[in-house]
């Protein structure tokens, strides 16, 4: 963050204000003691923000006049703008949200008894190609900013009006498992995450912010001395050839690699009794097959999980198909009689294409990928004449 100079900030543009939404408590307090305020500004700055959901800076009432007209001339909150709202039969909220460059991304929430999950994402597509994901078909734009990635969880508590005190938490789980993978994007989804759990923003509990990563081991490796959040770990397969084929950023970090990697971020906890969850897509005919299940069992002997198995979502540009009832279930019941927690995760807001893998939003691809999907996708239409 660059330091801004308190005696000059009328020589600061519009354009080059700092987003107060993003900024961690302790880059916040950096921020004020850079302007020659005191600390405790910072306390009352974030409160405004997260807590009563105040985005005007002259609405700040315990700031001084002077503070704020200095503070406006330099900074602002300004959260993503929302371009659309879903709501599905099942209560499931979708949001297609457009943020700088004019790229859209995909937040969803999903309420469950006296508890919602929001849905969050990191990067404008995904630099990864995952075989059975619709966000990796559209290529990649650019990494989200912290006040986009923390900007979600403002507009989803804003759209229930839900600010101030008086309302029922609207939030109480966040899984960054959107668009992207969040440990590309390292410093900002960390800062982020740190929002999320500060008392002063959000305070949800370390147990109740999970971060699920396709393998990017360095960074995972690096996050093990930052972070306490819930890890889960997207595997899909039980050997590496399987996984190469599905997960292409195997090919670099192998299963044996990754699971070592999974123990030692588990090992770095406070808490010692928590444990990784395993991700685990299951397509018809591909990953789903008893013997699948229990190689799975044998994979992961040594890593302490537990394991949420995910019957496939389609979308137009795959050919992968559902499993069946019971192919799900004899795979659960492998791991089952084998003494592991599992949990079949249930399809939600699919009638808005908000279930897993199948977010989508609009995304200036850098890589063409999009573009060599549509040209395979043309290529398979016969014409008739």
């Amino acid at each position: 963050m660059t330091a801004v100079d308190p005696n000059d900030v009328s020589a600061v543009h519009s354009e080059s204000k700092v987003n107060l939404l993003g900024l961690t408590r302790l880059q916040m307090e950096q921020f004020f003691l850079d302007l020659g305020e005191k600390k405790f500004r910072a306390q009352q700055v974030l409160k405004w923000i997260h807590h009563a959901g105040v985005t005007r800076i002259e609405d700040m009432s315990n700031l001084g006049k002077a503070l704020r007209d200095k503070l406006s001339a330099i900074a602002e909150v300004r959260p993503p703008e929302i371009v659309s709202q879903q709501d599905s039969s099942d209560g499931t909220r979708k949001w297609a949200i457009r943020v700088e460059g004019g790229g859209l991304v995909e937040t969803v929430l999903i309420p469950a008894g006296n508890r919602a999950t929001l849905c969050v994402s990191s990067q404008v597509g995904c630099s990864l190609d995952c075989s059975f994901c619709s966000t990796g078909k559209q290529g990649f734009q650019r990494d989200l900013s912290a006040a986009e990635i923390i900007g979600q969880v403002w507009l989803a508590i804003n759209s229930y009006n839900a600010f101030g005190p008086g309302h029922n938490r609207v939030v109480s789980n966040v899984v960054m498992m959107g668009m992207g993978e969040p440990l590309l994007n390292f410093d900002n989804v960390v800062a982020a995450m740190d929002l999320m759990l500060e008392d002063l923003a959000y305070g949800l509990s370390k147990r109740r912010v999970t971060l699920s990563t396709s393998g990017v081991v360095p960074a995972l490796d690096r996050l093990a001395g930052l972070s306490e959040v819930s890890l889960a770990v997207s595997l899909h397969a039980p050997n590496d050839e399987l996984r190469n084929q599905l997960v292409p950023i195997n090919r670099k970090y192998p299963i044996a690699v990754l699971l070592e990697s999974c123990r030692n971020y588990m090992a770095s906890q406070t808490d010692k009794s928590r444990v990784v969850t395993i991700e685990y897509t299951l397509i018809h005919e591909v990953n789903d097959q008893v013997h699948h299940a229990r190689e799975l069992v044998a994979l992961l002997r040594d890593t302490p999980c537990k394991i949420n198995l995910i019957p496939f979502n389609t979308f137009a540009q795959s050919d992968y198909r559902r499993p069946s009832g019971n192919a799900v279930s004899r795979f659960w019941q492998v791991l089952v009689d084998a003494g592991y927690i599992v949990t079949i995760r249930t399809t939600r807001g699919d009638d808005i294409d908000a279930a897993c893998g199948q977010l989508v939003g609009q995304v200036a691809d850098r890589t063409r990928r999009s573009e060599r999907y549509r040209a395979m996708d043309d290529s398979q239409i016969i014409t008739v004449g």
